[in-house]
């Protein structure tokens, strides 16, 4: 089993997955009234607007709210921390945490973006700032 399942993006994501793979965090942003999306879709829900550009995150922010994953049919692997992660820019992402024990991460903990290659897969995953 590969360590992870590759995205498969379509016209509403493709451009996030693009950013990832050039190591950059891209977000969404209402071409009409501004506002930041994740995740990416085809409408705004603020104005309804169709039309969309997009904006490079700063990579910081905060651990909202998190769990340990140990899935059952790979007791051997170390259990994943899945994190939802508050940016400074207002939105949230689900992530994973990197570079931190379990034991020691706790809600509002600091966090940026790091790129992980997971065997050709790239992915935009969190580790503590300056050892949170």
């Amino acid at each position: 089993m590969p360590p992870v399942i590759p995205p498969v993006p379509d016209a509403d994501d493709r451009f996030f997955w693009d950013g990832v793979a050039h190591h950059k965090l891209l977000l969404q942003a209402c071409a009409d009234c501004g506002r930041l999306r994740h995740p990416p879709g085809p409408m705004c829900r603020h104005c309804n607007s169709l039309r969309w550009s997009t904006q490079e995150a700063a990579g910081r922010g905060h651990v909202y709210t998190w769990l340990v994953s140990q899935h059952p049919t790979q007791q051997d692997a170390a259990p994943r921390i899945v994190a939802l992660v508050e940016l400074e820019e207002g939105v949230r992402i689900v992530s994973n945490l990197v570079d931190v024990d379990a034991a020691h991460v706790v809600n509002d903990m600091t966090v940026e973006v790091t790129f992980v290659d997971y065997e050709g897969t790239v992915l935009p995953q969190f580790r503590p700032v300056g050892g949170s």
